[in-house]
C-alpha cells in the first residue's frame, strides 16, 4: 500500500519538546528573549482590523514582506552582533558593508527555513550526481536527499571540527556537484570567513550552485551576502527562528540573484502558493521594523555565550569555538548521555546526538543570563 520511496525517508528528529513538565529549554537553538512587543501588537491589531483578511488568501509573493527583508538586510549588513545601534537605527558593521542594495526580487520566503530548503533541494540539486556536504552539519540535508532521491557525498571534517574545504572542492568537481554546507555550521558551531566562501565559489563547478546556510549568522562577525554581487550560483537561506525569535512563527527566506530566486518562486507555486499566512507576515514585517531590538538581544547572546564558553573552558571542559547561540562542549571521561540525562534530571534540557564520532558532545543553547547561571550551577556538580 505504501509507495517505494517512503523507504528512503529518515525523518528528522528535532530538539526534545517536553510536556510532562516545565523545563529550562536550552536545546533547540531558540531565542531566549521574546519577540518585541511591536510584533504582538501588530498581530492584535491585524486580527481585529482587518478580521476578513484571516478568511482569504494571503498574497502569494509576499511582497511588502520581501522589501522589508531587504530594508532590514540593508540596514544590518546581515549580522546583528556586528550592527552598530543609535536608537532604533541600525547601521551595518564596515564589514558587513555591501557596494549593492539588497532588493525584494532577490528575496523568496517560505514556511520556516526547512520548507525553504527543500524548495531548494528540489530546485538545484539532481538524482544525478551526489551533493557534497560536510559529514557533520544539519541533519535535515540528508533527509531532504532521501526525499528527493538526491545521492550525497558527506566529507569528514578536519581534526580541529572545521570544515574540509580542499576534499570538498575535490569531491565537488570530481563530479561536477552542487554544494552546501551550513556557515557558522551546526552542531559545531564554527564558521568559514566570508573570504573562505569566495575562495569554494571561485573553485566549486560554475554550472552548479553553492548552498550557504546562514540561520546562525547574526551571531557571529560576518556574512556571505556581499559575495552575491560577484557570484550568481551563490543561494545564502536564513531563518527567522534564531535570532529573530520567530521559531514559534515559522519564516525563512532565500538571498540569492533574481534569477534562480524565480526559479524556486516556480517550484513553491507548483507545491504551495501561499506558504506564509496573513498573520505571520504581518509579525514579520514587525519585526523587520524593530531590527535595533533583536541586534541588541543577539549582542547579549553573544556575550553570554563567550562567558559560558570560558566557565567551561576553566573548569576542564573541551569547548569549540562557536559563531552561533550556541556551544559544542564535552567533558573527557563523562559521556554525552550522562551529561544530558544529568542535566535534565535538575530541569534543564540541552541536545545530544546519539551520531558515531559526536556521541560525547552535548550542545547548548544560549539563554538569559539567569538561565545561565542556573545551568552553571549544575554543570560545577558534574
Amino acid at each position: 500500500m505504501l509507495a517505494q520511496r517512503l523507504t528512503n525517508l529518515h525523518p528528522y528528529v528535532p530538539g526534545e519538546q517536553p510536556t510532562d513538565r516545565e523545563y529550562i529549554k536550552l536545546n533547540a537553538n531558540e531565542n531566549p528573549y521574546p519577540p518585541h512587543s511591536s510584533v504582538a501588537d501588530a498581530v492584535k491589531v491585524a486580527a481585529e482590523t482587518h478580521r476578513e483578511k484571516l478568511g482569504l488568501y494571503p498574497d502569494p509573493d509576499v511582497t511588502d514582506l520581501r522589501q522589508a527583508i531587504a530594508d532590514m538586510i540593508n540596514a544590518t549588513g546581515g549580522v546583528f552582533a556586528n550592527t552598530s545601534i543609535a536608537g532604533t537605527t541600525c547601521t551595518p558593521s564596515d564589514k558587513n558593508k555591501t557596494s549593492f542594495k539588497i532588493t525584494k526580487d532577490m528575496i523568496f520566503c517560505g514556511n520556516g527555513s526547512d520548507e525553504v530548503l527543500s524548495f531548494v533541494f528540489y530546485t538545484f540539486f539532481d538524482s544525478d550526481r551526489p551533493l557534497v556536504m560536510p559529514e557533520f552539519t544539519y541533519s535535515f540535508y540528508p533527509v531532504y536527499c532521501g526525499y528527493y532521491n538526491i545521492p550525497m557525498n558527506p566529507i569528514p571534517l578536519q581534526k580541529d571540527w572545521s570544515l574540509n574545504v580542499q576534499t570538498m572542492l575535490a569531491e565537488a568537481n570530481k563530479t561536477d556537484s552542487s554544494l552546501i554546507f551550513a556557515n557558522p555550521n551546526a552542531p559545531t558551531g564554527i564558521a568559514l570567513t566570508r573570504a573562505q566562501v569566495a575562495d569554494i565559489l571561485k573553485k566549486a563547478p560554475k554550472s552548479r550552485i553553492v548552498v550557504v546556510d546562514e540561520a546562525y549568522a547574526d551571531f557571529g562577525s560576518e556574512s556571505c551576502i556581499p559575495l552575491l554581487q560577484e557570484f550568481s550560483n551563490l543561494v545564502i537561506v536564513r531563518t527567522f527562528s534564531k535570532s529573530l525569535s520567530f521559531a514559534g512563527m515559522r519564516l525563512g527566506y532565500i538571498i540569492s540573484s533574481p534569477e534562480l530566486t524565480k526559479a524556486v518562486f516556480t517550484v513553491k507555486n507548483s507545491f504551495n502558493h501561499f506558504p506564509v499566512d496573513f498573520l505571520a507576515k504581518t509579525a514579520a514585517i514587525a519585526s523587520c521594523k524593530a531590527a535595533w531590538y533583536y541586534a541588541e538581544n543577539a549582542k547579549k547572546i553573544v556575550a553570554e555565550r563567550d562567558s559560558f564558553t570560558t566557565f567551561l573552558r576553566n573548569r576542564g571542559w573541551f569547548v569549540i569555538d562557536s559563531s552561533t547561540n550556541f556551544v559544542f562542549t564535552k567533558k573527557e571521561g563523562t559521556s554525552g548521555t550522562a551529561i544530558y540525562e544529568a542535566i535534565k534530571k535538575e530541569g534543564i534540557l540541552i541536545r545530544h546526538f546519539n551520531t558515531p564520532g559526536i556521541e560525547d558532545f552535548v550542545r547548548i543553547t544560549i539563554g538569559t543570563h539567569e538561565q545561565m547561571d542556573a545551568l552553571k550551577k549544575i554543570m560545577e556538580a558534574i
